[in-house]
């Protein structure tokens, strides 16, 4: 396993599939959100990637995050045919132009479908839900992404959970907690939850992402301290998620410019998560450009 170099150099992430797949006109109602488009319309979600290529993503997050095998049978998708989507995912990226792609394993919650990935804590120990995502990683693993994101982790337990079942598929992974108030979404304190990818040789960068912005930069500078590692940090809008409603509330709050002082902190992968779009990462790219290095 050869792990990107991150510690000289600043890539940029890409923004929310989601909110790009809608705008294109598609649907993604449903408990496979974004993966109902690797069954339904490849041509979209390629368009999607490209879209943010073209703003300046250096990096593309593949449209697995929501998917599982349990959530394709229910689509009547067999076990074969599921696997070839999950590696399909990392092809349509690898088409869109991106330099790296970063196939996306979402917590078990984003599979419930009920917004408890927001929550965590979800009854099941490390090895119960190791045991569930091991089949994913290694289907995502399999078609050879440059490195296998583990997003939006709302606790300590589903991150130790998750590096267990990537240990040794042979691609690299980022940890990526989703927080708030200084804090998981379970509650524990994030000194301890970046404590447990530091001394993981699996584990590239460390950070946050799906939180709002306003969580980013304390976060930043705690994971550098804690883990030693480069950071990674894609927030989402500031909008709150209503998962009652199915919807997002409130004003958004993401700042482009704020990536300079996030890269300052030891941020080395940059970008948004859900209702951050390209034109915000466009203003990113830009913003990284012309602003002092890290």
């Amino acid at each position: 396993m050869s792990a990107p170099p991150l510690d000289h150099r600043t890539l940029v992430l890409d923004g929310g599939l989601s909110n790009q797949l809608a705008a294109q006109g598609c649907d993604v109602s449903g408990p496979l959100w974004t993966a109902r488009l690797l069954a339904e319309d490849q041509g979209q979600v390629r368009a999607a990637h490209a879209a943010y290529v073209r703003a300046g993503a250096r990096v593309v997050i593949t449209a697995s995050y929501q998917a599982s095998f349990e959530g394709f049978a229910r689509r009547g998708v067999g076990r074969a045919a599921a696997a070839r989507l999950f590696g399909d995912s990392v092809r349509l990226a690898r088409e869109a132009g991106a330099e790296w792609v970063a196939a996306s394993v979402g917590p078990y919650g984003a599979v419930l479908a009920d917004g408890s990935e927001y929550r965590g804590r979800y009854g099941l120990g490390v090895a119960e839900l190791a045991r569930f995502h091991r089949p994913r990683v290694a289907a995502l693993a399999a078609a050879g992404p440059d490195v296998l994101a583990l997003e939006t982790v709302p606790d300590v337990t589903e991150a130790e959970a998750l590096l267990r079942a990537a240990r040794g598929c042979g691609i690299p992974v980022w940890l990526s907690y989703t927080v708030a108030g200084g804090r998981t979404r379970a509650g524990q304190p994030l000194a301890e939850a970046f404590a447990v990818a530091a001394d993981e040789p699996q584990v590239i960068a460390a950070g946050v992402n799906c939180c709002s912005p306003a969580e980013v930069a304390d976060a930043v500078a705690l994971a550098a301290e804690v883990t030693g590692k480069p950071v990674v940090a894609y927030p989402n809008s500031g909008e709150e998620w209503d998962p009652a409603a199915g919807r997002w509330r409130g004003p958004g709050t993401y700042a482009p410019g704020a990536a300079v002082a996030w890269r300052a902190a030891g941020a080395r992968l940059i970008g948004g998560c859900c209702r951050v779009g390209p034109e915000h990462i466009a203003a990113v790219a830009a913003a990284l450009a012309a602003g002092p290095a890290g």
